[in-house]
């Protein structure tokens, strides 16, 4: 799969959020803003880390 294919999968799906839930997505983003830099960072790494999981495995 080519990183232009992967790319767009991930836009397709951080964008279906805002698309079908947008008042559901604004809070969610509300809620980020309010939290701590560290609190943040964790989410990131993650993410970052259940990523590296799935290509390493999937």
């Amino acid at each position: 799969m080519s990183i232009f294919a992967i790319a767009g999968m991930v836009l397709l799906l951080e964008g279906a959020l805002p698309f079908v839930a947008p008042a559901m997505w604004r809070e969610t983003m509300l809620r980020i803003a309010k939290m701590q830099d560290g609190q943040i960072r964790f989410i990131g790494l993650g993410g970052i880390v259940v990523g590296g999981l799935l290509v390493a495995f999937g």
